[in-house]
């Protein structure tokens, strides 16, 4: 059981906080439902009953944020080769509500968007991902959803170009035969 104030999530749709819990009548039924506040000031109704069988539950820490953040660092994970599989596996890594599942969604799909490009559908998929992942890290962090964007494509850029740069980008000819000692001057 939530309460008012708590900070949740809510798998597919991202991180919000319970502004209040109502009982509604829906089609002659009456429910109790958790009234989420998400960002962008959407609302969300979630019955109470089924909150924790859809995949409902507390947002990360701040160590669990870190972790998540780390994984935003690493090189990309083996991915199929078929465009529907690689879909369909990376649509059960979202639905699974696991933050790190979809961290590894955003930095995958954000790496193969870099190299190749993205199916409208995966570019779809990569925008939403980021969306929950980010959701979630501005409540868990404390911070707003624009600078948690911007560190999160930082770190995706970072490990994109350690891990990738050097197989799609030749090293620069000046580099390779005229060394820079960092000084300013090749004496």
């Amino acid at each position: 059981m939530f309460n008012v104030g708590d900070k949740i999530v809510y798998p597919m749709h991202g991180a919000g906080v319970i502004d209040s819990i109502e009982e509604k009548d829906i089609l002659g039924e009456k429910q109790s439902y958790y009234i989420l506040k998400m960002p962008g000031e959407v609302k969300v109704m979630i019955p109470t009953a089924k909150a924790e069988t859809v995949g409902v539950r507390n947002i990360i820490d701040k160590s669990s944020a870190d972790k998540v953040i780390g994984i935003l660092e690493k090189d990309e994970t083996q991915m199929d080769k078929n465009w529907n599989k690689r879909y369909r596996d990376n649509m059960d890594k979202m639905k699974s509500g696991d933050i790190y599942e979809v961290a590894d969604v955003v930095r995958n799909l954000s790496f193969k968007q870099k190299e190749k490009g993205l199916s409208t559908g995966e570019k779809k998929m990569l925008n939403n991902a980021k969306q929950i992942l980010v959701s979630e890290l501005v409540l868990a962090e404390h911070t707003s959803q624009e600078e948690m964007e911007q560190l999160v494509e930082n770190k995706i850029n970072t490990s994109f170009m350690m891990f990738r740069a050097e197989e799609i980008q030749p090293e620069s000819l000046v580099n390779k035969f005229i060394p820079f000692d960092g000084t300013g001057t090749n004496d």
